[in-house]
């Protein structure tokens, strides 16, 4: 997509950004040491002690700062440099909160210290988003040195996105000129591997379902009742094993989940590897859809909760009630409610032996694809080749960023390019999530390029 021979000053960006690794790990490893998890009362003074260290960064970079108090209770950051006359303005968006880190013992150093290991950077956010973050004050530091951008700048930083973003959504919603952009560069992403420039183009939207059956009044002993009495786990396992067939592919009742995927292949090997599938346990699909199509392309369903009685507190009783939770990924080309509605009627219409099932579905979300022939994600496409010195490549994302949707809404001209220092190896939202420090520096090197050299 990109031609490395576009950027005539790459190799001056490449040099001042190389002179910054020093603070961009200082800057990296002030940022993550925050335990910055939205919605966690007695984390707050983490999530605001966050906010601040973002705030006194933006001002460092000579922009001008203003914030506001989402209605979440999490602070966003606008900060803004106003175009010279006729110059498009860009808008550069991250966030700095975080997913829990979870169990420490599960993670080989500590989750708030960042540290290096076999040439990466390990902390909670270090990829997802703080990484992001800093590599766009990285990019701002350099174009100040190199004299400056023509380009009007609107730097969006927010600190609920792991929770949904309410706070970001309602300001936009209340006051959407604040946002006004030409052109608008959401960091949350990543390539597809280490070493390869990547624009993402697509997002599946979707939704969270909550599903509940019943059949008891109360559980009863499995000794006098087992066997006829009606087990709630038994049915909500028959219930959910009808979301795939035979083969592992996913199904919902009149919803086309065949669709295919016509661009970047994702191959088994690579997916295995980054997927971390053991030894021996099959891809879903059995060879019957590629893996692109099942990540990119089409309806996804996850089991990602399950509640009846935990195995170290189990007794002989046949369960009266059972409980999961269903995360659901819609492709673009599906509305997410309505493939929502579809997979609800399913779930209750294919539940056995007459259970009462209740189904709530909530966090719906469309999913979003963008346009990248634009001049300026051209531009960025040409200045992400020559940061890395290969062609800059496309592909679908399997995850959901709401805010894509919601800005591509009030500003349809708009360009939207969707990329950032995230990649397989980071495992984001896992434990040892990592980055690797050489993507922050391309992907900052690109950013700077774009900014010192797109004008009109």
């Amino acid at each position: 997509m990109g031609f490395m021979t576009q950027i005539p000053n790459i190799d001056d960006i490449r040099a001042h950004l190389t002179e910054q690794r020093a603070q961009i790990f200082k800057d990296l490893s002030e940022i993550t040491a925050f335990n910055s998890v939205h919605s966690t009362p007695e984390l707050k003074d983490q999530l605001d002690g966050a906010a601040a260290w973002v705030e006194a960064k933006l001002n460092d970079a000579h922009l001008d700062v203003t914030h506001h108090d989402g209605v979440d209770g999490a602070r966003i950051f606008i900060a803004t440099k106003d175009p010279e006359p006729g110059q498009p303005t860009i808008l550069l968006y991250s966030h700095y909160d975080v997913v829990p880190a979870g169990d420490p013992a599960k993670w080989t150093s500590d989750p708030f210290t960042l540290t290096e290991r076999d040439g990466r950077w390990y902390a909670r956010g270090a990829a997802d988003c703080k990484g992001n973050l800093v590599m766009h004050l990285a990019a701002l530091r350099a174009v100040e040195q190199l004299g400056g951008t023509p380009l009007g700048l609107r730097v969006v930083i927010e600190g609920s996105e792991e929770m949904g973003g309410e706070g970001l959504d309602d300001l936009i919603d209340r006051h959407p000129e604040l946002f006004q952009a030409d052109v608008i560069f959401i960091a949350d992403s990543g390539n597809v591997a280490v070493g390869t420039p990547t624009l993402t183009t697509t997002l599946r939207g979707g939704a969270q379902l909550e599903v509940t059956i019943d059949t008891l009044k109360a559980p009863v002993h499995s000794g006098s009742f087992g066997g006829a009495a009606p087990d709630a786990v038994a049915a909500m396992v028959r219930l959910l094993d009808t979301l795939r067939d035979e083969d592992g592919l996913t199904v919902i009742d009149g919803v086309d989940t065949s669709m295919t995927w016509d661009g970047l292949a994702y191959s088994e090997d690579e997916f295995r590897k980054d997927a971390g599938i053991l030894d021996g346990v099959a891809i879903m699909g059995n060879g019957k859809a590629a893996v692109a199509d099942q990540v990119w392309a089409r309806p996804a369903i996850s089991i990602t909760g399950f509640t009846s009685t935990p195995v170290a507190e189990a007794v002989n009783a046949v369960p009266a009630t059972a409980a999961a939770h269903l995360n659901l990924r819609v492709p673009p080309g599906l509305k997410a409610a309505e493939v929502a509605e579809a997979l609800k009627q399913h779930l209750i219409n294919r539940a056995p032996w007459g259970v009462k099932v209740n189904v709530t579905v909530s966090s719906i979300n469309d999913p979003f694809a963008t346009d990248i022939t634009g001049a300026a994600v051209q531009t960025l496409s040409g200045a992400l080749a020559a940061a890395y010195g290969k062609e800059t490549v496309t592909m679908g994302g399997g995850g959901s960023i709401p805010l894509c949707v919601k800005l591509q809404e009030i500003m349809p001209a708009a360009e939207i390019a969707l990329f950032g220092v995230e990649e397989p190896q980071c495992v984001i939202h896992s434990p040892d999530e990592s980055v690797d420090p050489a993507e922050i520096l391309d992907i900052a090197i690109a950013e700077a390029a774009f900014l010192l050299n797109f004008s009109k």
